[in-house]
């Protein structure tokens, strides 16, 4: 079995200590599902909201919450990101797909970050839609690749991206 990173010698939670760790790039992007009515896929592509610009507000949600993870995520490093992307793309008559990246030079990677910012992104999204549709549904919110550091480059199998199809 793995050791379990977070846990020291007696079982108790503590944050990793990265100070003998080398300095590399890192790289993570994370995906999240968005299903919706196909009518408010379409105002959410027109800009047909009374909230306003969806998706200029769901990415900048999306960034800030990277930038935020060890407010959020007890244990996560606070950590200097280089970049974090949002990027929204509509796939099927009643899907958006949210795919964050972030990247950093760093000790540690960044995959709560990508992971924080999608999740926060597609909460963000539901807020701004309720409204006219109460019945969104968030789902399938996971990592799909990551890159740097000791344990090397970790790529999604393709069964993970089952909604990936873009229209």
């Amino acid at each position: 079995m793995t050791n379990l990173t977070h846990l020291n010698a007696q079982g108790e939670a503590h944050m990793v200590d990265v100070n003998e760790k080398v300095v590399t790039t890192r790289i993570a992007r994370a995906q999240a599902t968005v299903q919706m009515k196909p009518a408010t896929r379409q105002a959410i592509l027109e800009g047909n909201l009374p909230k306003g610009d969806v998706i200029a507000t769901v990415r900048i949600a999306g960034i800030m919450a990277a930038k935020r993870t060890p407010d959020l995520i007890p244990l996560c490093h606070p950590l200097l990101l280089e970049h974090v992307a949002l990027d929204i793309r509509p796939v099927a008559e009643d899907q958006i797909i949210l795919e964050s990246t972030v990247h950093i030079s760093g000790k540690t990677g960044v995959e709560m970050e990508a992971l924080t910012a999608v999740s926060v992104a597609a909460l963000t999204l539901y807020d701004m839609v309720k409204a006219i549709d109460r019945g969104v549904v968030i789902q399938n919110i996971h990592l799909l690749e990551k890159s740097g550091g000791k344990s090397g480059h970790y790529l999604a199998t393709e069964q993970t991206n089952t909604s990936d199809k873009e229209v």
